[in-house]
């Protein structure tokens, strides 16, 4: 027994050492591999390779809280306003044989409360929300925002970015305050030639509807857009025009002067980069439309309105040209650098950036709430009589500059001046027409009334916008700063009524002048003025990632 035992292990044994040399001998399976993040340096700092892909990613993006203190003179409105903002951007960049594939997308998300955080801007364009509850509506706005999403390949730009018109867009500022044009979110189609040593020359075709302003009386300030001329009280929102009847006797119709997108706006750009800064000389055209004569036509003290025709207003086309010019200065401070710029549009008043400060999308607009007046803000007039379109006229010139006092501490200055005008006819020739159609008390009078050298329509101005701001950075990509704004806004010539001493009194109550004063009835002298200003103070913590 011991024998067979014997023999049976050591077969055992036997078996077992020859089955793991078998085992040896078998391929062993291997894991499958981990493929890491790599790091792709091709396209500067930050960004990976999607794994599986030859395509380079890089993440980043904001976080800011930023509150304001503005002037007001009235007890009506909100002093201080809150933000938070957040930002997210993801570029991704592929090298072809025709050079590198970039998409680039921006999402910005904001909850602003009081004024000016709370934008009625952004409401108009579509980027922000009011909300609804008790005593929030225009004091509270969600903001949404899909700032840049475009592609770029082979000298071509495709999808929502910034205007190529545009060149220092308020780099240096807190908010964009200056005058001076600003579209940083269009939708565009452009492509750029590059040629000799830092020289380049885009053709832009971009979205039209971003870059309109009201034709006169088509949008009262901060309301929805209507389709006619000109607010006129308890009739609807329009002004008369003058038309004639089959006899050749003067009728009475309203104009529809929404603005159709019929054609892009077309920029036009030259570029020159150098290590001491750039150049860039840019130029756009506008086109400015307006629809027929609305079908009802009213008669004159009883005329007939038998074979009425009505003049059909003209299109034109609004244009603007931009030169500017940023130095980099090292030699006073590492980091150092200036801004100038000049601007010059007819029918183009967001090119020139005349109406920064006051807003856009709005025909008529004041400095703060319960300023002493408020300007219109229009690109044009239809002529009531002629039917044809009378372009404004605006220019602007803006500097600033930025310098270093340490590597953790820097300023910006900057400061800004512009003009702009409107056509004396036609303004003459809608109050002829409203005084005609009955409409008396309108906003603008006949030029024949007392109070037409009093009213605050169509009238010529000019604005003074500047600024400064500290900025401490104790640690890199943390900003905390302070930032002051003032603005004046001044007529070119003569008064109007003050709104803040006299307010809810329009030129159309003056009854008669007085050592160069209005009155009213019974004599009593209105107060006047001729310029008006304000100030805002912000502050801004700020982490980029």
């Amino acid at each position: 027994m011991k024998l067979v035992k014997s023999l049976l292990l050591g077969s055992a044994a036997g078996l077992t050492v020859v089955a793991a040399a078998q085992a040896a001998d078998l391929p062993i399976k291997k894991a499958a591999p981990v493929e890491f993040v790599r790091v792709c340096s091709t396209h500067g700092a930050g960004f990976f390779y999607i794994p599986g892909t030859d395509t380079c990613l890089r993440v980043s993006g904001r976080a800011r809280f930023q509150a304001t203190y503005l002037q007001a003179y009235s007890r009506s409105g909100d002093l201080t306003g809150y933000q938070g903002l957040g930002r997210l951007n993801l570029d991704a960049r592929t090298s072809t044989a025709y050079g590198t594939l970039r998409a680039f997308v921006r999402m910005d998300l904001s909850y602003g409360t009081g004024p000016f955080l709370a934008s009625g801007t952004a409401r108009l364009a579509g980027t922000g929300f009011p909300a609804l509850g008790v005593d929030t509506f225009g004091r509270v706005t969600n903001g949404v925002n899909l700032d840049k999403a475009f592609i770029q390949f082979a000298g071509f730009t495709a999808g929502r970015a910034a205007s190529f018109f545009d060149f220092y867009a308020h780099d240096l500022e807190f908010v964009g305050s200056s005058l001076g044009s600003d579209n940083a979110s269009t939708n565009l189609l452009a492509y750029t030639a590059t040629f000799g040593q830092g020289f380049s020359a885009t053709l832009s075709m971009e979205d039209p509807l971003l870059r309109k302003t009201p034709i006169y009386g088509s949008a009262s300030g901060g309301s929805s857009f209507t389709g006619f001329q000109v607010f006129t009280p308890g009739a609807g929102n329009f002004t008369p025009v003058i038309g004639a009847n089959a006899f050749g006797q003067p009728v009475i119709a309203d104009y529809d002067v929404i603005q159709r997108n019929r054609m892009p706006d077309f920029v036009g750009a030259l570029r020159y980069d150098a290590a001491w800064g750039s150049a860039q000389l840019s130029a756009a055209v506008h086109e400015i439309n307006a629809g027929n004569a609305s079908g009802t036509i009213r008669s004159i003290a009883g005329v007939s309105t038998v074979g009425a025709v009505a003049p059909r207003p003209t299109t034109e086309y609004g244009w603007a040209i931009q030169g500017g010019l940023k130095l980099n200065t090292p030699f006073i401070a590492p980091g150092d650098l200036l801004y100038l710029q000049g601007s010059y549009g007819e029918g183009a008043t967001r090119f020139t950036g005349y109406n920064m400060w006051l807003g856009g999308y709005t025909n008529f607009a004041s400095l703060a709430s319960g300023t002493t007046f408020g300007t219109s803000l229009v690109d044009a007039v239809v002529d009531p009589i002629s039917g044809k379109m009378d372009l404004s006229k605006s220019w602007t010139v803006t500097a600033a500059y930025l310098h270093y006092w340490t590597p953790e501490w820097r300023s910006a200055v900057f400061g800004s001046y512009g003009e702009m005008s409107y056509g004396k006819t036609s303004r003459a020739d809608l109050g002829i027409v409203n005084t005609l159609a009955g409409f008396s008390t309108g906003p603008l009078p006949s030029p024949f009334a007392a109070g037409f050298g009093f009213t605050n329509q169509l009238r010529d101005t000019n604005q003074i916008v500047a600024g400064a701001s500290l900025i401490w950075s104790p640690v890199r990509d943390l900003d905390i700063g302070i930032e002051g704004n003032y603005a004046r806004l001044a007529l070119q010539s003569g008064r109007v009524i003050d709104q803040n001493k006299a307010p809810g009194i329009t030129a159309a109550s003056v009854t008669g002048v007085v050592n160069g004063q209005p009155v009213v009835a019974g004599g009593g002298v209105l107060p006047t003025t001729n310029a008006t200003d304000t100030f805002q103070i912000r502050m801004r913590v700020q982490r980029d990632f």
